[in-house]
């Protein structure tokens, strides 16, 4: 009989030393899934914020342009190459004085702002190639 006492506490231990192993296994994965769960609302949350902003970017319409600007753009939908300020401003015939100038070459800067023109060197402005580009 003493034997077979002997047997069943050694399967006592044996079941004892599993069971603790799983407990510790269990909380080692109850950690990783926790971490994976945290991980994934983060990644669900991104994916909703960046596919909202991507919306608003697409219904987004562009500020009509304001008067006179419509007129220089025509030019360079027109033009075969770039165009300098002074090219713009014999165009629209709004004289050659440095005012008259300085105030096309800002208007200008102000289309390479909004990424309608291009200025691939100092003083020449090109019309910044977009597929299905239009005036806006």
């Amino acid at each position: 009989m003493r034997e077979l006492l002997d047997k069943i506490e050694a399967r006592q231990r044996l079941v004892g030393e599993t069971v603790e192993r799983l407990r510790e296994q269990i909380t080692e994965l109850s950690g990783r899934l926790d971490a994976a769960e945290r991980t994934l609302e983060r990644l669900e949350i991104t994916q909703a914020t960046v596919l909202e902003l991507a919306a608003e970017d697409s219904t987004r319409v562009p500020e009509p342009l304001p008067s006179g600007y419509s007129e220089a753009l025509a030019l360079f939908e027109e033009a075969a190459s770039g165009l300098r300020v002074k090219d713009v401003c014999q165009a629209l015939d709004t004289g050659l004085e440095p005012r008259h100038t300085e105030s096309t070459r800002a208007k200008l800067k102000r289309l390479v702002r909004r990424g309608i023109l291009t200025e691939p060197e100092p003083g020449l402005f090109t019309l910044t190639k977009r597929a299905g580009h239009t005036r806006p």
